[in-house]
């Protein structure tokens, strides 16, 4: 009686307000005087078609479609690089090209006038230089400057000279070209400090995250180049402040004014501002704890130095770099706060940066052989300085010749970084578009070039044990399982469940856990301790259950592919991992593009149009899930998790011929963690197959009174709810799902298996 009293005054409410608003209208209508309404000529749908027109020209929504624009492109860009073993920043530099005038521009005009008309560039512009300040931001909080501190003395003189030899190499360059590149009424000081600087830069976030994507991290080598890039980035960003000193001063002398500003500037920042930001930020060690308040403190400082910076003349990026640089020391608060800014950043704002800087390089411009010619000097002598002075410095210092042309390879790395000081020097006019065009090539190829050299080196003087994936070597008679897990898994409950496959049986088993890590999501600051802080409750419980357990993290440019190279291993006989879900799981739009919580994943956009996948097929699993079971040769469980607490009583279902294989899994659990098995045959199968019955006969001697087999058709709910696991074959699963099966509402945990 209550939901149709609810009807009632739902519907009189609705109605009752309806008719009044109708007749206030009406009335409404009746009060005016003098109004003169124009009839047009147009169709209703004329009319309609020039409001879309108008609303599509609308400065909000043209600026949203060039930012879902970027941010596909960028992606997909990336992704392809990424595959190609190059760092997905070379992909996405080259996307904010593809997007300019070079190609977007050049092939499709009428397009590009549409998505990147003039007017609109100021806005891209301004959210740019956000993105570069929260990008800046994120880059000094990931130095660690007490590493720096302690262990500057053993990589000083590497970054410093790779600094100063690439810098005086580019000063010698702008001699030779400054009478046909420098723009008028440019001083030769000011050209030449610019080539120097751009010359002598290194991409920190690029160069750490490709010595981690090599397992070089914790190597003596990966330790040394990492504080080389950390002591080039703070000098080389040092050193660009004065020099955009000096160029918005005019001279050296007028520059002094900007310079004492800027020291004391770094003064009051470390000796005021560091303190107080280190006793606000006590205590602070995961974002639960972080108020918005406490949040708005240290981004109000992030735009007040930058405010700074920006008004003493040396830019309001190294405001921002500044700012991260002496955020608190505490390695949990940095890597939350880095978590909380470098995902909108990354993801958003810099690709808007990337396409920025391409629409501003035009690769028409260098039509002539000449000026490829001087591109290709250009990026010699930057190869030269940063390489080889890098290198040869390292070998004089007391390095082997194979970690010394490592570092020097590393050190060429120059990606965003370098976009960043081309960007400055073409907004302070000091670049033409001809040089600002040259440039933008040589941070692409020396960037590209980093991979090819340390592959080469390899090749020459041999792979690195820390450079491959280190795997246990088991014997072929060994029972080997491996499990994934990621951030969001619960490990200890599948260890657990690894554990009831082998029990005590240590002789000839093995358990392997598996953290692979995407390369741009990892922060190269606190790297270590994010490991260690994953694999904690791994080893816990592996103590508490007295079971050996090989431990496996890497970074990696691609986790999918890497944990099906693993595990298609001939060792590997399981491998367990929790089910994840998609947000757009099913859905038609999902299926098509291949959405994950995250971003659109090419990999499963390029499956629907080779059509390796269909294209309105159901996706029951996260993205990541399908593809290890698309191209896993090995069984494959895939753990739904309902408070799991042990393997006591087990049932299985069987409802096809393929789903008796699931016995021997059911029959490690018997004899390795005494569970107890029921055999839910459901169709008849088990009568028609002899081994199978001798197979349940054998247990039965073995293990009396521990397997059963019934042949209910219709489960009550009080029955299924006894068990404690349900094991169950992947098709015979999926068929449950697509009848919408009562047994799924209150089944306990469930193992689905593909063999």
């Amino acid at each position: 009686m209550g939901k149709y009293k609810n009807t009632l005054l739902y519907v009189t409410l609705i109605g009752s307000c309806s008719a009044l608003m109708y007749w206030v209208v009406k009335q409404g209508a009746l009060l005016e005087h003098n109004v003169v309404k124009v009839v047009s000529d147009k169709s209703v749908f004329e009319n309609f078609y020039e409001t879309l027109q108008h609303n599509l020209q609308n400065p909000l929504a043209l600026l949203l479609a060039q930012i879902v624009t970027i941010v596909i492109v960028a992606r997909a860009f990336g992704w392809f690089c990424k595959k190609i073993g190059q760092p997905s920043v070379i992909g996405e530099i080259i996307a904010g090209i593809a997007l300019g005038p070079s190609f977007l521009g050049m092939h499709f005009p009428e397009f590009s006038h549409m998505l990147f008309p003039k007017e609109s560039l100021g806005n891209l512009s301004f959210l740019s230089q956000i993105g570069l300040i929260l990008f800046m931001f994120v880059i000094g909080m990931e130095l660690d400057l007490k590493v720096l501190k302690n262990k500057a003395h053993d990589a000083v003189l590497i970054s410093h000279s790779s600094i100063i030899i690439p810098f005086a190499l580019g000063m010698t360059l702008a001699y030779f070209i400054f009478t046909s590149f420098a723009p008028d009424g440019v001083e030769f000081l000011s050209f030449g400090l610019f080539l120097g600087i751009s010359m002598s830069i290194t991409a920190f976030p690029v160069l750490a995250r490709i010595v981690q994507e090599r397992g070089l991290h914790k190597s003596r080598i990966g330790t040394i180049v990492i504080t080389c890039a950390a002591a080039d980035d703070i000098t080389a960003w040092c050193l660009l402040a004065a020099v955009i000193a000096i160029v918005q001063a005019g001279s050296f002398t007028s520059s002094l004014y900007i310079m004492a500003l800027a020291v004391i500037y770094v003064i009051v920042m470390m000796k005021m501002v560091r303190p107080f930001l280190a006793r606000v930020g006590r205590g602070q060690t995961d974002s639960k704890g972080m108020s918005k308040s406490f949040v708005a403190i240290f981004l109000l400082t992030l735009i007040v130095s930058s405010y700074c910076t920006e008004v003493i003349g040396i830019h309001a990026l190294f405001g921002a770099f500044m700012t991260g640089a002496i955020m608190p020391d505490n390695v949990k608060f940095r890597e939350v706060f880095v978590e909380k800014v470098e995902d909108i950043a990354v993801v958003l704002f810099l690709p808007l940066f990337f396409v920025f800087t391409g629409l501003r390089t035009e690769i028409g411009l260098l039509n002539e052989p000449y000026l490829w010619k001087v591109t290709g000097m250009i990026i010699l002598v930057a190869t030269v300085g940063k390489f080889i002075g890098s290198a040869l410095t390292a070998k004089y210092v007391g390095i082997s010749w194979k970690d010394s042309l490592t570092i020097g390879a590393l050190m060429n790395t120059r990606g965003l970084m370098e976009l960043i000081v081309l960007n400055i020097g073409f907004d302070l006019g000091v670049l033409t578009g001809e040089i600002f065009a040259m440039m933008v090539i040589m941070a692409l190829a020396t960037t590209f070039m980093t991979g090819p050299l340390l592959d080469l080196i390899n090749f020459i003087f041999g792979k690195d044990k820390g450079e491959e994936i280190e795997t246990p070597v088991i014997s072929k008679a060994s029972y080997q399982i491996y499990m994934f897990f990621d951030a969001f898994s619960k490990p200890k409950d599948l260890l657990k469940l690894a554990h009831s496959f082998v029990g005590q049986n240590k002789l000839n088993t093995n358990i392997t856990a598996m953290h692979l890590m995407d390369s741009t999501e990892v922060s190269a600051y606190g790297a270590e301790l994010y490991e260690e802080q994953m694999f904690e409750p791994i080893i816990q419980e592996a103590q508490e259950l007295n079971q050996e357990v090989h431990t496996l993290y890497k970074v990696s440019t691609d986790v999918e592919t890497d944990i099906v190279d693993i595990i298609n291993d001939e060792t590997c006989d399981l491998f367990l991992t929790e089910m994840g879900y998609s947000i757009y799981r099913g859905t038609v739009l999902g299926n098509i593009l291949g959405f994950t919580t995250r971003i659109i994943n090419p990999n499963v956009l390029l499956n629907k149009v080779t059509g390796k996948e269909k294209l309105f097929e159901q996706s029951l699993f996260d993205v990541r899930t399908e593809q290890i079971l698309n191209r896993s040769k090995v069984p494959v469980g895939i753990f739904i998790n309902k408070d799991f607490e042990k393997i006591g009583h087990v049932i299985l279902p069987i409802f096809s011929k393929a789903d008796l294989n699931l016995m021997k899994f059911a029959q490690k659990w018997i004899t390795n963690a005494d569970a107890q098995v029921t055999i839910l045959d459901a169709m008849g199968e088990i009568e028609q197959n002899i081994d199978f019955k001798e197979q349940l006969r054998m247990i039965e001697q073995f293990k009396p009174n521990h397997i059963r087999v019934i042949k209910n058709r219709t489960i009550r709910k009080e029955f299924i709810e006894e068990y404690d696991v349900m094991l169950i074959g992947l098709e015979s699963w999926k068929k449950l799902v697509e009848s919408r099966s009562r047994w799924l509402n209150f089944a306990p945990s469930m193992l689905i298996v593909k063999n």
